[in-house]
């Protein structure tokens, strides 16, 4: 679904009371599209909210009225196919209101991106981490957390889902200004038409450019792992202390974990930001081109190999290899790719797999309802 604001005027029609200091839906990013599919499929009887936070299958759901404690109806459980099609954080819903501060979700309505990796330690299987993000800001600190091999895999992730990503280099002030243009010069030189913003939560170095990206009524999010510096950085941008901060252990030297849930915050400037646990795995889950954004150079090399089933390994005229040897690619970057393009064919060939028996077991369980209630007529 396009998710331009055309046709903003008629943006708030049915959608709640209006008055002068009540929350308008264009302020939680809500659109003439959604308005119209809304309109289309009959759920103007409907309250239409945006999922703020997730529990266990227990929801917060954000309207222009206030928020709501709701949960998905037993019909919209039971057909639901795969943990994609039950409401994440930032989609939006249609409920019906039924008591104070509580609330059913009937409907999901169409994602215009959305977010996911591969669960981890699940294999197959698809964790969605954000749903109608427009652009993703992939944060990573400087002084330890640097690594090329993980912003491809954050970019591969954005690539599938059609977010524009926005690399922000964090804790800036703690080296010195020398090896921080050699670090982006390293990272240019690999990961190109991507933006770079070095920051500082300490000095507030780039918060003013990084201000200047955040528009109103566009959704964003925040990838990376723990410890670089996202809730802190969400507070400084929020202007409130809305998120725990933390360091890094010491005997680990990784970052501790703050953030516990994804939580979807309206910025006093106008902008929406997700918030996400640090991630320490970024498994594959792209099932679309991903891989061919984010390594477009070895995909376009690759239309020039002998065979066109070359695994880009060890065949004989393989312009790939060539590419490697000659210094053209980067020997990081390709074995990053192979890594990366192996994960995805087993994923998918996992998550086909899956489906295909979870398909049977439907079959199944519908199959024994059909023979039960025919037993009972009788």
């Amino acid at each position: 679904m396009d998710h331009d604001s055309t046709g903003a005027k008629n943006v708030t029609q049915g959608f709640g009371k209006k008055g002068p200091h009540r929350l308008k839906p264009e302020d939680l990013g809500y659109t003439g599209e959604l308005e119209k599919y809304r309109e289309e499929n009959h759920l103007l009887d409907l309250e239409t909210g945006r999922v703020v936070a997730e529990h266990r299958e227990r929801y917060l759901v954000r309207t222009t009225e206030g928020e709501y404690e709701a949960e998905i109806t037993g019909n919209m459980r039971y057909t639901a196919e795969s943990r994609e099609d039950f409401p994440a954080v930032g989609d939006w819903v249609a409920l019906q209101i039924y008591g104070p501060g509580s609330a059913i979700i009937h409907h999901v309505f169409p994602r215009f991106s959305v977010l996911k990796r591969q669960a981890a330690g699940k294999p197959g299987e698809i964790q969605v981490l954000a749903a109608n993000v427009d652009t993703a800001f992939l944060v990573q600190s400087v002084d330890r957390d640097f690594n090329l091999n993980r912003l491809e895999r954050y970019l591969t992730l954005c690539h599938a889902s059609g977010v524009s990503p926005v690399i922000l280099l964090s804790k800036v002030d703690l080296i010195d200004r020398s090896r921080l243009d050699e670090m982006i010069r390293i990272l240019q030189a690999r990961i190109t038409h991507v933006p770079v913003l070095p920051i500082s939560n300490e000095t507030q170095e780039g918060y003013s450019s990084l201000q200047k990206m955040i528009k109103k009524g566009k959704t964003y999010c925040m990838l990376g792992s723990s410890g670089v510096g996202k809730s802190t950085l969400l507070n400084h941008l929020s202007g409130k202390n809305l998120m725990r901060t933390g360091g890094i252990s010491r005997s680990t030297g990784k970052g501790r974990h703050v953030t516990s849930h994804r939580e979807l915050i309206l910025l006093d400037q106008g902008g929406i930001l997700i918030d996400n646990p640090g991630m320490r795995e970024v498994g594959m889950a792209d099932t679309g081109n991903g891989l061919e954004v984010t390594f477009d150079r070895i995909y376009a090399l690759a239309r020039h190999c002998r065979y066109r089933d070359c695994t880009h390994t060890r065949e004989a005229g393989c312009a790939v290899l060539r590419a490697v040897e000659n210094g053209e690619i980067d020997t990081a970057t390709y074995d990053n790719f192979l890594k990366m393009e192996k994960e995805k064919t087993h994923f998918e060939s996992t998550m086909a797999e899956r489906r295909r028996k979870e398909k049977m077991l439907g079959k199944i369980i519908r199959d024994y309802h059909k023979k039960d209630i025919k037993r009972k007529k009788h």
